[in-house]
């Protein structure tokens, strides 16, 4: 799936020009599997554990994007649209928007970011979250319950919204 660009707020994130930067802050490995590099979400069930409470990324990732009034929108099947405006929970690793070691709101990807300038999968593998407490940073997988949103033309580029968030598994929740 390719959509050109995320927006969280007023930050302005382009795939394309943060490769420059991408390269200088990963150690390249020239070794590629025959069937080529995994997606985040089949990469995600390898640095995730396991969990039937969870919304699964590979659900998540059946998502296309197809080309409308000259732009690239989303178009989700039945399973993802029967997850809007419902109660669900999501794992994955935070992606920080602000600074500091509490945040409420914030991504919560696939896999992990290996980059701080970088987000580490497509937008079908990311969701926006915002909490009801903040939630202290850390590298560990996070489970994260509340209402779940799927978002059909959001301006900021994003696919997925957790509103009402608490925290359910994962580090400790900040007091």
């Amino acid at each position: 799936m390719a959509f050109p660009r995320i927006r969280i707020g007023m930050r302005v994130i382009f795939p394309a020009a943060l490769l420059s930067s991408a390269a200088t802050c990963l150690a390249l490995d020239a070794n590629v599997p025959a069937g080529g590099m995994p997606s985040a979400t089949t990469y995600s069930s390898t640095v995730l554990p396991s969990r039937t409470d969870v919304v699964p990324w590979e659900t998540l990732a059946k998502v296309e994007a197809v080309q409308k009034n000259g732009r690239m929108v989303p178009v989700y099947n039945n399973e993802i649209l029967a997850l809007d405006k419902r109660a669900a929970r999501v794992q994955g690793f935070m992606i920080p928007l602000d600074a500091g070691d509490k945040q409420k709101h914030f991504l919560l990807a696939a896999v992990p970011s290996n980059c701080p300038f970088c987000l580490p999968a497509g937008p079908d593998a990311i969701v926006e979250i915002q909490a009801n407490a903040a939630v202290n940073y850390t590298f560990e997988p996070l489970v994260m319950a509340g209402e779940f949103a799927v978002l059909r033309d959001d301006p900021a580029g994003v696919l997925y919204r957790l509103t009402g968030a608490t925290q359910v598994d994962g580090a400790a929740p900040s007091r």
